[in-house]
């Protein structure tokens, strides 16, 4: 797991948690060797798995698929220890590719067979594992539950290595929730076993996060004193990735203290890292952050180059779209006129400046004349002077505080749309690709327009033994809110087929609501939201289909004529009286086209 936080404006922390890749090149060329040869036995099996292990960081890909080669051997050996393992490889190169819903299925399997296999070492990994999962996905205390258990049963096997890696990972949750007091307790005590077993990537590791804990409490000397510690460790295993993070985050905190010099030394010596291993994600935040200190320090030509570079970093990351490109352009294209506006009111200031003097001159001349009345007309002129400056000094301070004050919100703005973008990303997540939906129904369509980037409104897929169930929702609220409450809804219909077993449309919807009230009652506010929804279950083997709708109506054609079946008139969510959900036994016949919306279509 890798994550980064923003604790300070132009602060960046790190949190390094232990790696367990033993991903060699002879190991690899070797197992690759023996599989060339080797019969579908258990030990086809064990090779398989060992050489998907090993290429997980570098080629999640070839991960899943080996594990899936060793999945199906397995199954025909009917070798559950065997499938143990490659369900929770599987799972690695899903995590490893961020499709975490996959993944979070194959960590799942695995623990059921290892649970089965009473295989106590297997379910501490995946416990781990699946913690990993929601502290990606930003639900801690779901992470912290299985971090917890993890521990537990190392605990109870003696397996002290792997304590002193989910010791680390609670305390980055205390971390993340802000208990800096309790995330230091089992930092500490997570140095203190990886020191007592001589492993020095965990102590490093452990020490980095001591140091982002010091730096959270802007206690800058005190990090730095955790970092260059760990840097020291991670400089004594060749672990460049550990290098790396440590000199980045020594510049950040140099930068804080005011040390300029320092600051731009380590931000560069982590830049060159960074590019030499290609490790680009925090190659782009090294570079922006130098880019800010040159431009702080009035460093205008370096502070571009740097910018320009952070520019190159980040698009080479992300695809972003030909609009998103043309606005970093014109943000560049803004910083270079800057630069050259400033040294135009210098130009001009020198030039008024001049004009000044040769005006002034003039007026010493006329009053050397000895004329009373020149003297008047030039104390005249002197004052009318002084207040046109006035004016032009006040006028200067307010164009300058607009123009700070654009630049501010131009980068909220900024910060806003990469955060919904990035949200997006997430939301996507929760939707069944394309490709599943056309496997079972290879005639469908779908049209998904979000109006706001992200959307209350999403579809949903399942398959639950022979049915299949689909849905289109509608949730309350539009843009992010909305976004945030469908994740809920999603959540709530997942947990219902999943783990309460239900695939009757009606049932469906009321455990749902019942879930997503549930969820909102946690609330201290009251919380009116929920969704609308058209529920469909098809069964692939007899074709008969159930529907259940929530103010969403079914729509089917059937011989050029339609027919529409009539939703409850309630809402998934909140109402005054509630009743059960109405299941419609559907008598389809071949040709028949179904139709789930929600009110935009209508």
């Amino acid at each position: 797991m890798k994550f980064f936080r923003q604790i300070f404006p132009l602060l960046l922390f790190l949190v390094l948690p232990g790696y367990r890749s033993f991903a060699q090149s002879k190991t690899i060329d070797s197992l690759r060797n023996i599989l060339k040869t080797e019969p579908n036995d258990t030990g086809r099996v064990i090779n398989l798995n060992l050489l998907a292990a090993c290429l997980a960081e570098n080629k999640p890909d070839s991960t899943i698929t080996l594990a899936l080669q060793a999945d199906t051997l397995a199954q025909k050996l009917g070798w559950k220890k065997g499938l143990a393992r490659a369900s929770f490889n599987i799972g690695v190169g899903y995590c490893n590719l961020n499709d975490y819903p996959k993944a979070l299925d194959y960590y799942q399997k695995a623990l059921k067979l290892n649970e089965e296999l009473n295989n106590k070492r297997g379910q501490a990994t995946d416990y781990g594992s699946i913690g990993i999962i929601y502290a990606n996905t930003g639900e801690a205390d779901n992470a912290l539950g299985f971090y917890l258990k993890a521990l537990k049963m190392d605990e109870d096997i003696g397996n002290k290595k792997d304590q002193a890696n989910f010791l680390g990972d609670i305390g980055n949750v205390y971390d993340v929730h802000g208990n800096y007091s309790k995330a230091l307790e089992y930092d500490l005590k997570a140095l203190k076993m990886d020191e007592d077993l001589g492993y020095k990537e965990g102590q490093a590791n452990n020490l980095g996060n001591l140091g982002n804990l010091y730096g959270q409490q802007y206690n800058w000397t005190k990090a730095m004193e955790y970092y260059k510690k760990s840097l020291q460790l991670f400089e004594a295993v060749g672990n460049k990735h550990g290098e790396a993070f440590d000199l980045g985050n020594l510049g950040l905190c140099y930068r804080q203290v005011g040390k300029v010099q320092e600051a731009e030394k380590y931000l560069k010596v982590a830049i060159t890292t960074d590019s030499a291993i290609g490790e680009k994600f925090f190659l782009n935040q090294y570079e922006e952050r130098l880019s800010e200190l040159y431009e702080a320090t009035g460093r205008y030509k370096l502070a571009l180059f740097w910018y320009k570079k952070g520019i190159a970093t980040h698009d080479s990351l992300f695809n972003i779209d030909k609009d998103k490109a043309l606005m970093r352009k014109e943000m560049v294209f803004r910083f270079q006129q800057q630069e050259d506006s400033a040294k135009a009111v210098q130009v001009r200031i020198d030039a008024v400046h001049s004009e000044e003097v040769k005006r002034q001159n003039t007026i010493i001349y006329a009053v050397s004349a000895g004329l009373i009345l020149v003297l008047l007309l030039a104390l005249s002129i002197l004052r009318s002077l002084q207040q046109n400056r006035k004016k032009t000094q006040i006028i200067a301070a307010q164009k300058a505080d607009v123009e700070k004050k654009n630049i501010l919100i131009e980068e909220k703005n900024k910060d806003i749309l990469d955060s919904i973008t990035y949200a997006k990303r997430l939301q996507d997540a929760i939707l069944p690709p394309l490709s599943l939906i056309k496997k079972y129904f290879p005639e469908s369509f779908l049209i998904y327009k979000p109006k706001d980037i992200v959307a209350g409104d999403f579809y949903w897929m399942e398959r639950a033994g022979d049915n299949i169930l689909v849905a289109a929702a509608d949730c309350t609220g539009h843009g992010v809110p909305g976004a945030l409450v469908s994740v809920v809804c999603s959540n709530a219909l997942n947990r219902t087929v999943k783990e309460f077993h239900i695939t009757e449309p009606g049932k469906i919807l009321d455990k749902v609501r019942e879930l997503v009230l549930e969820t909102f009652e946690k609330s201290e506010g009251n919380i009116q939201d929920g969704m609308d929804i058209s529920l469909c279950c098809i069964n692939t083997d007899t074709k008969e289909a159930q529907w259940s709708g929530a103010y969403n109506s079914l729509w089917y054609f059937r011989n050029g004529e339609v027919t529409e079946v009539p939703a409850d008139k309630q809402p998934i969510g909140k109402t005054d009286k509630p009743e059960p959900f109405n299941t419609h036994n559907l008598n389809l016949q071949k040709g028949d086209t179904l139709y789930l919306f929600t009110d935009c279509y209508a």
